[in-house]
Protein backbone atom coordinates (compact mmCIF):
# COMPACT_ATOMS: atom_id res chain seq x y z
CA UNK A 1 0.00 0.00 0.00
CA UNK A 2 1.45 3.86 -1.18
CA UNK A 3 1.49 5.76 1.79
CA UNK A 4 3.79 8.56 0.19
CA UNK A 5 2.66 11.46 -1.80
CA UNK A 6 3.59 11.53 -5.48
CA UNK A 7 4.44 15.36 -7.09
CA UNK A 8 5.09 15.69 -10.81
CA UNK A 9 5.61 18.96 -12.40
CA UNK A 10 4.95 19.21 -16.39
CA UNK A 11 5.78 21.96 -19.29
CA UNK A 12 7.25 22.63 -22.41
CA UNK A 13 10.52 23.36 -22.98
CA UNK A 14 12.44 26.09 -21.11
CA UNK A 15 9.34 26.66 -18.63
CA UNK A 16 11.25 26.41 -15.33
CA UNK A 17 10.00 22.75 -13.85
CA UNK A 18 13.88 21.76 -13.25
CA UNK A 19 14.54 24.68 -10.98
CA UNK A 20 11.35 24.43 -9.65
CA UNK A 21 11.15 21.19 -8.61
CA UNK A 22 14.50 21.65 -6.46
CA UNK A 23 13.21 24.25 -4.74
CA UNK A 24 9.99 22.47 -4.23
CA UNK A 25 11.89 19.46 -2.83
CA UNK A 26 14.51 21.29 -0.52
CA UNK A 27 11.24 23.12 0.83
CA UNK A 28 9.52 19.76 1.77
CA UNK A 29 12.75 18.78 2.85
CA UNK A 30 13.10 21.32 5.69
CA UNK A 31 9.90 20.69 7.17
CA UNK A 32 11.05 17.03 8.42
CA UNK A 33 9.61 15.28 5.19
CA UNK A 34 11.73 12.20 3.32
CA UNK A 35 11.89 13.67 -0.70
CA UNK A 36 13.06 11.71 -3.24
CA UNK A 37 13.88 14.03 -6.35
CA UNK A 38 14.36 12.59 -10.08
CA UNK A 39 13.27 13.00 -13.44
CA UNK A 40 11.82 11.45 -16.59
CA UNK A 41 12.97 10.10 -18.81
CA UNK A 42 15.62 8.70 -16.15
CA UNK A 43 15.59 8.10 -12.77
CA UNK A 44 17.95 4.34 -12.69
CA UNK A 45 20.43 3.74 -14.29
CA UNK A 46 18.52 1.88 -17.63
CA UNK A 47 16.64 4.75 -17.55
CA UNK A 48 19.17 7.05 -17.54
CA UNK A 49 20.75 4.74 -20.48
CA UNK A 50 17.49 5.53 -22.86
CA UNK A 51 17.52 9.15 -21.90
CA UNK A 52 20.64 9.72 -23.72
CA UNK A 53 19.00 7.58 -26.89
CA UNK A 54 15.92 9.69 -27.10
CA UNK A 55 17.72 13.51 -26.29
CA UNK A 56 20.81 12.87 -28.98
CA UNK A 57 20.99 12.91 -32.30
CA UNK A 58 18.62 14.02 -35.20
CA UNK A 59 14.97 14.78 -34.70
CA UNK A 60 13.81 11.82 -37.26
CA UNK A 61 16.28 9.48 -35.33
CA UNK A 62 12.91 7.19 -34.07
CA UNK A 63 9.85 7.12 -35.08
CA UNK A 64 6.55 8.58 -32.85
CA UNK A 65 5.46 5.27 -31.45
CA UNK A 66 9.45 4.50 -31.22
CA UNK A 67 9.73 6.95 -29.08
CA UNK A 68 6.54 6.55 -26.89
CA UNK A 69 7.79 3.01 -26.35
CA UNK A 70 10.75 3.96 -25.17
CA UNK A 71 9.84 6.67 -22.87
CA UNK A 72 7.42 3.85 -21.16
CA UNK A 73 10.16 1.87 -20.79
CA UNK A 74 12.15 3.96 -19.18
CA UNK A 75 9.39 4.83 -16.68
CA UNK A 76 8.29 0.84 -15.84
CA UNK A 77 11.76 0.49 -14.73
CA UNK A 78 11.77 4.34 -12.73
CA UNK A 79 8.71 3.38 -10.81
CA UNK A 80 9.54 -0.11 -10.58
CA UNK A 81 13.05 0.70 -8.41
CA UNK A 82 12.39 3.82 -7.42
CA UNK A 83 9.09 5.73 -7.22
CA UNK A 84 7.24 2.88 -6.00
CA UNK A 85 9.73 1.83 -3.39
CA UNK A 86 9.75 5.56 -2.27
CA UNK A 87 6.02 5.79 -1.95
CA UNK A 88 5.60 2.64 -0.36
CA UNK A 89 7.88 3.73 2.38
CA UNK A 90 6.26 7.47 3.12
CA UNK A 91 8.65 9.51 0.86
CA UNK A 92 7.30 12.44 -0.82
CA UNK A 93 8.17 11.86 -4.67
CA UNK A 94 8.56 14.69 -6.77
CA UNK A 95 9.60 13.80 -10.19
CA UNK A 96 10.91 16.40 -13.33
CA UNK A 97 8.05 14.92 -15.99
CA UNK A 98 6.27 12.12 -16.18
CA UNK A 99 3.31 10.42 -18.06
CA UNK A 100 1.84 13.77 -19.19
CA UNK A 101 4.82 14.55 -21.56
CA UNK A 102 4.78 11.38 -22.96
CA UNK A 103 0.77 12.66 -23.84
CA UNK A 104 2.35 15.75 -24.87
CA UNK A 105 5.34 15.28 -27.12
CA UNK A 106 4.53 11.60 -28.72
CA UNK A 107 0.41 12.82 -28.42
CA UNK A 108 0.19 16.23 -28.71
CA UNK A 109 3.78 16.89 -30.68
CA UNK A 110 3.33 13.93 -32.88
CA UNK A 111 -0.21 12.80 -32.82
CA UNK A 112 -0.42 9.61 -31.42
CA UNK A 113 -3.30 8.74 -29.78
CA UNK A 114 -4.10 10.16 -26.55
CA UNK A 115 -6.63 7.43 -25.45
CA UNK A 116 -4.09 4.83 -26.65
CA UNK A 117 -0.95 6.47 -24.91
CA UNK A 118 -3.23 6.81 -21.35
CA UNK A 119 -4.15 3.10 -21.67
CA UNK A 120 -0.26 2.23 -22.22
CA UNK A 121 0.51 4.05 -19.06
CA UNK A 122 -2.06 1.99 -17.56
CA UNK A 123 -1.32 -1.39 -18.38
CA UNK A 124 2.50 -0.87 -18.32
CA UNK A 125 2.77 1.28 -15.49
CA UNK A 126 -0.67 2.01 -13.11
CA UNK A 127 0.42 4.71 -11.52
CA UNK A 128 -0.76 7.90 -11.43
CA UNK A 129 0.57 11.34 -9.54
CA UNK A 130 -1.10 13.27 -6.78
CA UNK A 131 -0.87 16.15 -8.12
CA UNK A 132 0.62 17.53 -11.35
CA UNK A 133 1.79 20.88 -11.34
CA UNK A 134 1.48 21.91 -15.15
CA UNK A 135 3.65 25.07 -16.18
CA UNK A 136 2.54 27.77 -18.59
CA UNK A 137 4.92 29.27 -20.31
CA UNK A 138 4.96 30.79 -24.36
CA UNK A 139 6.59 28.43 -26.23
CA UNK A 140 8.78 31.05 -28.04
CA UNK A 141 10.33 32.19 -24.45
CA UNK A 142 10.35 28.70 -23.33
CA UNK A 143 12.39 28.19 -26.23
CA UNK A 144 14.53 30.97 -25.77
CA UNK A 145 15.66 29.96 -22.28
CA UNK A 146 16.13 26.37 -23.09
CA UNK A 147 18.87 27.49 -26.02
CA UNK A 148 20.27 30.05 -23.47
CA UNK A 149 21.03 27.00 -20.80
CA UNK A 150 21.59 24.38 -23.11
CA UNK A 151 18.90 21.23 -23.03
CA UNK A 152 18.12 18.54 -24.84
CA UNK A 153 19.15 19.72 -28.45
CA UNK A 154 16.76 16.94 -30.24
CA UNK A 155 13.62 17.46 -28.46
CA UNK A 156 14.43 21.31 -28.73
CA UNK A 157 15.31 21.07 -32.57
CA UNK A 158 11.31 20.35 -33.65
CA UNK A 159 9.83 23.36 -34.85
CA UNK A 160 7.57 25.76 -33.47
CA UNK A 161 4.63 23.96 -34.49
CA UNK A 162 5.58 20.93 -32.63
CA UNK A 163 6.08 22.93 -29.65
CA UNK A 164 3.02 25.34 -29.94
CA UNK A 165 0.93 21.67 -29.90
CA UNK A 166 2.59 20.67 -27.12
CA UNK A 167 1.88 23.87 -25.10
CA UNK A 168 -1.91 23.58 -26.59
CA UNK A 169 -1.72 20.26 -24.24
CA UNK A 170 -0.63 21.40 -21.23
CA UNK A 171 -2.68 24.83 -21.80
CA UNK A 172 -5.80 22.25 -21.49
CA UNK A 173 -4.99 19.72 -19.09
CA UNK A 174 -5.67 21.55 -16.12
CA UNK A 175 -9.32 21.90 -16.84
CA UNK A 176 -8.97 18.37 -18.17
CA UNK A 177 -7.93 16.87 -14.96
CA UNK A 178 -8.92 19.20 -12.44
CA UNK A 179 -8.72 16.58 -9.58
CA UNK A 180 -5.03 16.01 -10.38
CA UNK A 181 -3.64 19.00 -12.07
CA UNK A 182 -2.81 22.94 -11.71
CA UNK A 183 -1.92 25.40 -13.74
CA UNK A 184 1.44 27.35 -12.79
CA UNK A 185 2.29 30.55 -14.39
CA UNK A 186 5.29 30.13 -15.12
CA UNK A 187 6.45 33.48 -15.99
CA UNK A 188 8.48 36.28 -14.03
CA UNK A 189 11.03 35.13 -11.76
CA UNK A 190 12.39 31.77 -10.42
CA UNK A 191 11.00 33.42 -7.09
CA UNK A 192 7.54 34.25 -8.13
CA UNK A 193 6.97 31.20 -9.64
CA UNK A 194 7.97 29.10 -6.38
CA UNK A 195 5.91 31.64 -4.43
CA UNK A 196 2.74 30.43 -6.64
CA UNK A 197 3.42 26.45 -6.21
CA UNK A 198 3.50 27.02 -2.67
CA UNK A 199 -0.15 28.83 -2.64
CA UNK A 200 -1.32 25.72 -4.35
CA UNK A 201 0.24 23.53 -2.12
Amino acid sequence: MLRGRFITLEGGEGSGKSTQARLLADAIGTRGHEVVLTREPGGTAGAEAIRSLLVSGETDRWTPWSEALLMTAARVDHVARVIRPALERGAMVICDRYVDSTRAYQGAGHGLSDAVLTQLHADAVGLWPDLTLVFQLDEAEGLARAAARGGDARFEAFGREFHARINGFFAELPALDPARCRAIDASGSVADVAARIMAVL
